[in-house]
């Protein structure tokens, strides 16, 4: 994991919190070429998420203490949750000892999969409706699409219970 972010949202869409880290590689890991490949199309990105970079045994307690100290228990939201949890979760155990998600993680294309009444590989962003969205660039930047998922998973909260 290069970097990881977090936006906090209360159910109503208001933005509570947000925290960021970039981290320090793993002795003796290196990215997938395909990955890398992927990187060379995100300049931007690859140049954010390589600034300040601090190590994982630094940053995950005190990330885990952010979590902590949130005003309600965390549930990890992504998309795809499947991904992103995987790392984090790991992160978590391995440097900080415990993850205040527990096994908490909701999948926001799984969401819209029920409130779309699709099949799960035809849930995809572009099946979704636009007001669902962000008006915010995607960036690839760790916070940036943070704060877009959570907004996205909010507005999709919202209009579920308006149903």
């Amino acid at each position: 994991m290069l970097s990881f972010a977090s936006a906090a949202f209360e159910a109503d869409g208001n933005l509570i919190a947000t925290t960021s880290a970039n981290l320090e590689t793993l002795p003796g890991a290196s990215g997938h070429p395909d990955t890398m490949k992927w990187w060379e199309g995100q300049p931007a990105a690859w140049e954010a998420c390589r600034a300040d970079t601090r190590p994982p045994v630094e940053v995950m307690p005190e990330y885990c203490g952010w979590l902590e100290r949130l005003p309600a228990r965390p549930v990890f939201v992504a998309y795809p949750a499947g991904f992103d949890f995987t790392f984090v979760y790991w992160y978590l155990i391995q440097f900080a000892g415990k993850s205040p998600f527990s096994h908490s993680a909701l999948d926001i294309k799984t969401f819209a999969m029920s409130m779309l009444r699709k099949e799960y590989r035809a849930s995809t962003k572009r099946a979704m409706p636009k007001r669902w969205f962000s008006k915010r660039p995607h960036t690839h930047i760790a916070l940036d699409d943070a704060i877009e998922q959570g907004e996205l998973f909010c507005r999709m909260l919202a209009e579920s219970r308006e149903n």
